[in-house]
């Protein structure tokens, strides 16, 4: 009986290793069967993605997404005749494979052949081929979609964002002044908000262009935007100047995600005959946000009524809520942005099926009940992912302690950023990064060049003119006389004043030069760029007064008393209106971008991107030579509009293509380094321009017009992406 039962068991055994046996060669015959129909199936049009129901590599809708169908012939070979032990039941987790299983273990009669056994040349050639294939699916996919309100709300919702940015750009000049009177700003160090600004704008744009290639377009968006409205919020209640430099820096280090995210993020879910215009509508709000910075400046700096104090050591002026305010734009849209939903591009692009399509649906189901047709069904149940590669990361055995876990994370991500962008200097977007880094970067400089060196001339024409009417007295000789009326603009030397009394006066750029002052009383004096130069003063009191030490240059005083001096610098002049004329300046050269705006937004999908760019540098260049006639201030803000109206069209053709020529892997991580280099551009530019007011004219014009034209130029060579999917 025993050696019945021992020969049944062998010849099980037998039987089950001849099966298995079978089935191997049989998954090598199927494995090569499939290869051969996915390689064909590239070939499709969009049309036979809902046709054909029996093809293993898609999604269906109301099944299993992420499981790729069996055929039912197979299964039933592949599960017949399986002991307790070889059994596996049909949507049963069957965990991570181990790698010590042989391959039997691994593989399923009717599966391709697994990636694991797959070099990675072959991987990425099919992952390749799915994106192109997904290219034109997708495509089809947001023409069934429509365009309706779930994209206007979007618009607006990513409007505020690049609104945020355009704000920040000019608070930067309009606070600059006042902030260097509050904080005692000496001139060597004036020159660094500016620039600490720029830098962390170009810092920002890299990083968080990389990162919304890693987490999603929304996610990065929310946390760039959020670092900029705290640290812009918090940078008007700092007293000191570098805490005051720190905390711009970090906002704009957030703000500077916003431009390469806003883009690429808006570009995803509009049609291809739609994109061109809609993406030019969108950086309107780029000069809406120059327009509300200008204005609200206007509004609130100059009222320097709009301020408390807390003794000498806390100053609260008007223009640190002119900061809170152009800080409202940037938590608006963070507010907004909760309610939107992530790029279905970007989570298609990263396999994410089921929230893709969930997505896709709302933006359907969105658009039609807008539409007046709840009843339309979203006909689409099944899309393309492409094929998802592991990235092998090498990670310490030591992640114990959070913060070694956090490091580890870190670094990750930035190692992965770094990949992302070299990929941009691969075939085939090589040739298309290294020409729009010279569009790009001669732009910038051309812009922001003469952006910075407009203002600057304006300023030193109203110098010129008010340093003329200066009033001059010489040999003055006054005793036992009341001073309590303001002094501007005036220099007086070799002066005698005995036994006079100042008090409560306002002096506005007064210079006493080579001045005796004895037995004299100042009281309750308030100054701006006034000094004593060279001057005695002897048994003199000042009671009140912000006449500060470094006021008094190679002065003597002798058995002088000082009580309560105003320490700090102050600003209190309420007749000053050269402010208003900055403000008005800014808001005429912001409003004069309107005209190109609406031109750019109606014919760039008529005539095209690449000769809008073109045509709009070459034109610019050219206007730059107007600027020989600009001999005053009105023909100056003259030139100063045209030069904006007539850059605004390249600007926006230059971000549309942009988001065109970068394939979705790298779109964000692309547009964030040439954002960054138009930020490192614009500080070179500023430098060079700024130094040139008030010498020549004809190295700014020489040199802006120049750089426009070589930069149209190389444009003209881009591809056109007018007719092609986004890829």
């Amino acid at each position: 009986m025993e050696e019945t039962y021992k020969d049944r068991t062998s010849l099980v055994k037998g039987a089950k290793d001849i099966a298995k046996e079978v089935k191997r060669q049989a998954v090598k015959k199927v494995n090569k069967a499939v290869d051969k129909a996915q390689d064909g199936y590239t070939q499709r049009s969009y049309s036979r993605f809902q046709d054909e129901e029996d093809d293993d590599d898609y999604y269906v809708q109301g099944g299993n997404y992420g499981v790729e169908a069996n055929d039912d012939e197979g299964s039933s070979e592949a599960t017949e005749g399986h002991d307790e032990d070889d059994e596996i039941y049909e949507g049963e987790y069957q965990g991570i494979p181990n790698m010590g299983q042989g391959k039997d273990g691994m593989v399923a009669l009717g599966q391709p052949m697994r990636d694991e056994y797959k070099d990675r040349h072959e991987l990425e050639t099919e992952r390749k081929a799915d994106e192109e294939e997904l290219a034109q699916q997708y495509e089809l996919i947001i023409q069934e979609c429509g365009h309706g309100r779930f994209q206007w709300a979007l618009f607006f919702v990513l409007g505020m964002a690049l609104m945020a940015d355009g704000v920040e750009v000019f608070v930067v000049g309009f606070v600059l002044p006042s902030a260097e009177t509050d904080m005692c700003i000496p001139n060597s160090g004036s020159g660094w908000l500016g620039s600490i600004v720029y830098l962390g704008m170009m810092v920002g744009a890299f990083f968080w262009g990389g990162l919304a290639d890693k987490v999603g377009r929304r996610q990065s968006l929310l946390i760039c935007m959020s670092v900029n409205g705290f640290f812009a919020f918090l940078s008007s209640f700092v007293q000191g100047y570098g805490f005051f430099l720190f905390c711009r820096l970090f906002s704009g280090f957030g703000i500077g995600g916003a431009v390469p995210t806003v883009f690429s993020y808006f570009s995803e879910v509009l049609a291809r005959e739609k994109r061109g215009e809609h993406l030019s509508w969108l950086c309107m709000f780029w000069m809406i946000g120059g327009i509300y910075a200008s204005a609200m400046a206007w509004a609130i700096i100059p009222h320097y009524g709009w301020s408390f104090s807390m003794g000498s050591a806390y100053q609260f002026h008007s223009w640190r809520v002119f900061v809170i305010v152009c800080a409202l734009p940037c938590v608006s849209s963070v507010v907004a942005l909760t309610f939107m939903p992530e790029s279905p591009r970007f989570l298609l692009e990263v396999g994410k099926h089921d929230e893709a399509w969930m997505i896709l649906k709302q933006i359907h189901d969105t658009n039609m009940r807008a539409r007046g047709q709840p009843e339309k069904v979203f006909t689409v149940n099944r899309i393309k992912t492409p094929k998802q590669i592991d990235e092998l990361i090498e990670i310490e055995s030591d992640t114990g302690t959070w913060y070694r876990r956090c490091f580890v994370r870190i670094r990750t991500e930035l190692y992965g950023i770094w990949l992302t962008f070299m990929r941009c200097f691969n075939y085939p977007v090589k040739d298309n990064t290294i020409k729009l880094t010279a569009v790009w970067f001669t732009l910038s400089f051309g812009y922001y060049g003469l952006s910075v060196w407009f203002p600057d001339v304006i300023k030193h024409l109203q110098s010129d003119e008010y340093a003329s009417r200066v009033k001059h007295f010489r040999n003055e000789e006054v005793s036992h006389f009341v001073f309590n009326f303001t002094l501007e603009n005036q220099i007086h030397s070799n002066g005698e004043y005995i036994n006079d009394r100042f008090i409560m006066m306002k002096f506005k750029s007064v210079t006493f030069e080579d001045s005796l002052f004895k037995n004299c009383v100042f009281e309750d004096i308030t100054s701006l760029n006034t000094y004593f130069r060279n001057c005695t003063f002897v048994n003199t009191t000042f009671y009140n007064t912000d006449l500060e030490q470094y006021k008094f240059v190679d002065s003597e005083l002798i058995n002088c008393t000082f009580f309560h001096i105003r320490t700090g610098c102050q600003i209190s002049f309420d007749d000053d209106y050269s402010a208003y004329w900055i403000y008005f300046v800014n808001f005429l050269g912001t409003l004069a971008v309107l005209p190109g705006n609406i031109v750019s937004a109606l014919l760039m999908d008529r005539i095209g991107r690449l000769t809008m760019l073109g045509g709009s540098m070459v034109l610019s260049g050219i206007s730059c030579f107007f600027l020989w006639f600009g001999t005053s201030e009105s023909m100056m803000i003259g030139m100063l509009c045209l030069y904006n109206g007539l850059t605004i069209s390249a600007w926006n053709s230059l971000d549309v293509i942009t988001v065109e020529l970068y394939p979705t892997d790298r779109r964000a991580t692309g547009f964030g380094f040439l954002n960054a280099l138009c930020k490192a551009a614009a500080v070179l530019g500023n430098l060079i321009f700024g130094s040139l007011v008030g010498i020549t004219k004809a190295i700014p014009i020489l040199l802006a017009s120049t750089v426009l034209v070589c930069g149209g130029l190389v444009g003209l060579r881009l591809p056109d992406t007018r007719t092609q999917v986004l890829m």
